[in-house]
Formats: C-alpha cells, sequence, structure tokens
C-alpha cells in the first residue's frame, strides 16, 4: 500500500465512448467527417471576412472569432478519439490531459462571453442604430474581443492549476472520452473539496452572468422593436437577430 502512494502518475487512460466494441470504424469515419467538416466551413468563413474589407465591421469580425474558437473546441477532443479509435490506444500523457482540459474551458468561456460580446453588438445596432459606428468603432470591438479571450484565459489557468496541484499517485483511468476537470480529480489522492466548489462555481458564473446579460439585451431589443412604425424595420430587426438568438439557444441549451 504504501508503494502505490509513492506512485506519480505520469499518463492517464481514456475508457473512451462507452460500448463502442465492434464499430470503432464506423464512429472513427463518422467523427472524422464531422471534424472535416467543421474545419473546412470555419476555415471558409474565416477567409471569406478576411478577404472581403466590406466585412470587416463589428459583427462579422466577432464571427471570424467564433470561426477561431469552433476550430479549436473541435480540435481539443477530436484528434485524440479518433487516435484512439484507429490505433486502439487510450494513453494520454499528463501534459496532453493538462492541454485538453485548459483549452476545453479557455475556448467554452470564450465561446460564452463571445455570444454575449455579439449580443450587445446587436442592440446597440438596433437600438442605438444613428450610434452605432460611434459606440462600436474598431478600437471598441478589438477591446470586446481582446477581453473575452484574455478573461477566458484566467479563468482556465485557475482552474487548470488547481487541479494539477493535486496529488494523482494510484488508479489513472478517466471514465471519460477526454479529460475534463471532474472525471480526472476524482483519481487524485488527496481532498478534491476546494477544487469542485472552485470549478462549480466558475462553471457556473460564468455562464449564468452570460445569459442574464444576453437576457437583458434582447428583452431591450424586443421593447425597441415594438416600438418601430416600420414593419420593414422590424423584419430587418428580426433578421439581424435571429442566427445569433438561434445558436445561442443552442449553446445555453445543450
Amino acid at each position: 500500500m504504501g508503494l502505490v502512494n509513492h506512485i506519480v502518475v505520469t499518463h492517464f487512460i481514456l475508457l473512451g465512448i462507452p460500448d463502442a466494441n465492434g464499430l470503432q470504424t464506423i464512429l472513427f469515419i463518422t467523427f472524422l467527417a464531422f471534424y472535416l467538416c467543421t474545419l473546412l466551413g470555419n476555415l471558409l468563413i474565416f477567409s471569406a471576412i478576411l478577404a472581403d474589407p466590406c466585412l470587416h465591421i463589428p459583427m462579422y469580425i466577432f464571427l471570424c472569432n467564433l470561426s477561431v474558437l469552433d476550430i479549436g473546441f473541435s480540435s481539443i477532443s477530436t484528434p485524440k478519439m479518433l487516435t484512439n479509435l484507429w490505433f486502439q490506444s487510450r494513453v494520454i500523457s499528463l501534459g496532453g490531459c493538462m492541454s485538453q482540459i485548459f483549452f476545453y474551458h479557455f475556448l467554452g468561456s470564450t465561446e460564452c462571453l463571445l455570444y454575449t460580446v455579439m449580443a450587445y453588438d446587436r442592440y446597440v445596432a438596433i437600438c442605438h442604430p444613428l450610434r452605432y459606428r460611434l459606440i462600436m468603432n474598431q478600437k471598441m470591438c478589438a477591446l470586446l474581443a481582446a477581453g473575452t479571450w484574455i478573461t477566458s484565459f484566467f479563468h482556465s489557468t485557475i482552474l487548470t492549476s488547481l487541479t494539477f496541484t493535486l496529488p494523482y499517485c494510484g488508479f489513472n483511468v478517466v471514465d471519460y472520452f477526454f479529460c475534463d476537470i471532474f472525471p480526472v480529480v476524482k483519481l487524485a489522492c488527496a481532498d478534491t473539496y476546494v477544487i469542485e466548489t472552485v470549478t462549480l462555481t466558475n462553471t457556473g458564473v460564468v455562464p449564468i452572468t452570460c445569459f442574464h446579460l444576453i437576457l437583458v439585451s434582447y428583452i431591450r431589443i424586443m421593447f425597441s422593436v415594438l416600438k418601430m412604425n416600420s414593419s420593414e424595420g422590424r423584419r430587418k430587426a428580426a433578421s439581424i437577430c435571429a442566427s445569433h438568438l438561434t445558436v445561442v439557444m443552442l449553446f445555453f441549451g445543450q
């Protein structure tokens, strides 16, 4: 027992997708197809926005950031999962596990904050159309976009650091298809109360705050739209908000 307590974990074993025996090839082809479509679609959006100066406006700049996020987010676990399915290897290094946790929370938090910034952009466009260019100038747009990335970087750094300051000295099988905080800290041979509390608080505060800010933005947009006398203006406002609102509902509803 003393020997086990002194074993330092240098890698983890991912259990992967449950009940996948015999389906590895089908799953590999399916996930690879989805992954390539995601990469191709977002690269096309990113390239189109960069190539056309007419699209260098806040709405499309934020969309460009979102495309980068989607590429990164889909790349956190998919390549490793494809490798595991093809080579039947479920081992991930300690550094690889740390990277998955860091980027999962970094990109997830950035996406949540970016949706909030995009809601604010639509609020300004509809409720203050005459002041839109003054408020959402290039400097403000860059500050808002950079702020989402920087805030999320610190958020994820704190969570990842707390996770891997815990000692891991025995059982190393992660009951999931990629490394996330809760499946990993279950393996720690120390008290995990602090990291679990901080994680629950952080991962709860960020989306709840973002959701309420988005909700406030759309409530104000709704009141502004109801005051419009022009049906054309209402249709234009609806077209501006429809795609963003759909994506937000999918994001918070998952």
